[in-house]
């Protein structure tokens, strides 16, 4: 990661060289971009500027120009920041809890009362035993997204951006159900008075606020409760950031896509046309963007930008010169603020995750190949040892395998091999869904449970017409039961197009027959 000057920000000019260098984390917000948090290398957090709203957290509502330190959170690792316009602030740590402060009108704090909250304040109400692992601002609401997928909202209710089905604000965190019910999400965001979620599977619900058509459900009347947007449907959504009143998605293939307000230009589509359902913008494949006035970060390390610019309305996507998009918000926000919390971590310190993931494949520091396909995979054999239960026992002195340079592999292709050897430096997995079929197989083979639910994960979310039915064969092959289901389910939900596909027709006859019955048990051939 690029180390990013924080000095690019007027506020930091008010800071010496010396406490410049301690800054790990930084976000700079307010209406008019004159409130600091930043976090140090050993996690002391410091806030100073405006204090507007006592939204610095520092026990009173006094400005200041010298940083003051939150001992509140001192040694708290923060892994979520993020700010309203009140504005009040929410922040959550890597071990789950999640703290608030600052403008408390609407009860956006969360602790029950409308009183400031002049320092940050412990968020435990309906949150017991829930571990927070992402949180979200809109003006006067607020959202938090739990590790097991659930989703809180609570503050200001006028247009039912609580999704609570009422207009009534509500003073705790409240669990949002409705169509979320039973569904895992993995990300938030919030618009000025609108909310928005993404689901495992790579669906988006919103609620409240939708003047502008923010919530892209192909209307403009305000939700109380998540409704899908049908517009996106077919896509596997994996991000989605909210500007004040419209919204940006990007799929799992880099496709981008926009709707709400446009006034500025900010959706990129070459006029200043509002949408109501989503549109696609700049086909190319990209892979990062952020929102408040928008620019995105291409593969190849090209940042674009549109919307409101320095008092400028750009409607077309252009080229900038940055390689990275916090630079682009020092030096065109209006007011210069940035849209996420920063990270300012040095290139040359890698973390040992970091290391391992430089040292996978490499020849230099290898001791042991993988012959897959006719192609090297270089590994390191105290790694496979420590990471992998398979190759503890393979390594041991009356294995053959225990005594060559390189090993073998035929039952596998080298994709599948590949990735579950880069699986076992990263913890991740990159694979399109017909792929990581063969890495279950082999995550099945070698009782690796967690790389099945990844694979799981991967070939949910990449689900289409076309390849569902080879999932679902897959799956019962697997014996992976969940994954089964969600196939099954999914087919029967598309029935008509997955018949029509060549994967229908070519499997056993023994099997389709399992399946007409299994479906017309579940009535899919009622009229």
């Amino acid at each position: 990661m690029t180390m990013v000057d924080v000095s690019k920000w007027p506020l930091f000019s008010l800071l010496s060289t010396e406490e410049l260098a301690t800054i790990r984390q930084a976000c700079v917000f307010g209406t008019s971009a004159n409130e600091a948090i930043y976090i140090t290398h050993s996690n002391e957090v410091f806030a100073f500027g405006l204090n507007t709203s006592s939204c610095l957290g520092t026990g009173d509502s006094l400005s200041t120009i010298v940083p003051k330190k939150l001992d509140f959170l001192r040694g708290k690792k923060v892994v979520s920041l993020s700010y309203g316009s009140g504005p009040h602030v929410l922040l959550a740590t890597d071990d789950g809890q999640m703290f608030a402060w600052g403008h408390n009108g609407y009860s956006q704090v969360g602790n029950g009362t409308t009183n400031q909250g002049l320092s940050p304040v412990l968020v435990t109400a309906n949150l017991q035993n829930k571990k927070v692992r992402e949180v979200a601002c809109g003006s006067h609401h607020s959202m938090a997204l739990t590790h097991d997928g659930e989703v809180f909202a609570w503050g200001y209710n006028n247009c039912g951006q609580i999704g609570s089905g009422s207009t009534a604000n509500q003073p705790y965190p409240r669990k949002v159900t409705g169509c979320l019910q039973g569904k895992t999400s993995v990300g938030i965001t919030c618009g000025q008075t609108s909310s928005m979620a993404v689901i495992e599977n790579g669906e988006v619900y919103g609620w409240g606020y939708n003047g502008n058509g923010q919530l892209g459900i192909g209307n403009n009347g305000n939700q109380l409760t998540p409704c899908r947007l049908a517009g996106l449907q077919g896509l596997c959504i994996q991000q989605i950031v909210s500007g004040y009143g419209h919204c940006l998605a990007l799929t799992d293939e880099g496709l981008l896509y926009a709707w709400g307000a446009n006034t500025y230009g900010q959706l990129g589509t070459g006029n200043k046309s509002n949408h109501l359902s989503p549109v696609q913008i700049m086909a190319d494949k990209e892979r990062w963007f952020s929102g408040q006035f928008f620019f995105f970060w291409r593969i190849d390390r090209q940042v674009y930008m549109w919307g409101q610019c320095r008092g400028q309305s750009i409607v077309i996507p252009h080229l900038t010169h940055f390689t990275n998009t916090d630079d682009v918000f020092a030096c065109f926000a209006t007011p210069s603020v940035m849209w996420r919390l920063m990270s300012v971590e040095p290139d040359d310190f890698l973390t040992v995750a970091e290391a391992l993931r430089k040292e996978f494949d490499s020849p230099e520091t290898a001791d042991l190949k993988f012959s897959v396909d006719s192609k090297y995979i270089h590994v390191h054999k105290a790694v496979l040892k420590i990471r992998c239960e398979h190759f503890r026992s393979m390594f041991r002195s009356q294995w053959t395998e225990d005594q060559q340079e390189v090993i073998e592999i035929g039952q596998f292709s080298y994709p599948v091999y590949r990735s579950f050897l880069q699986f076992l430096y990263t913890d991740t997995v990159d694979l399109p869904p017909e792929d990581a079929i063969g890495l279950l197989d082999l995550a099945t083979s070698y009782c690796e449970n967690r790389l099945k639910r990844l694979c799981q994960q991967i070939i949910k979310r990449g689900i289409t017409v076309d390849n569902a039915f080879t999932l679902l064969s897959a799956a019962i092959r697997y014996d992976a039961e969940d994954l089964e289901v969600f196939c099954f389910r999914f087919c029967v939900n598309h029935l008509t197009q997955v018949t029509q596909t060549g994967a229908f027709w070519q499997v056993d006859g023994a099997m389709l027959k399992e399946f007409i019955c299994r479906a017309s048990r579940c009535g899919a051939f009622k009229n």
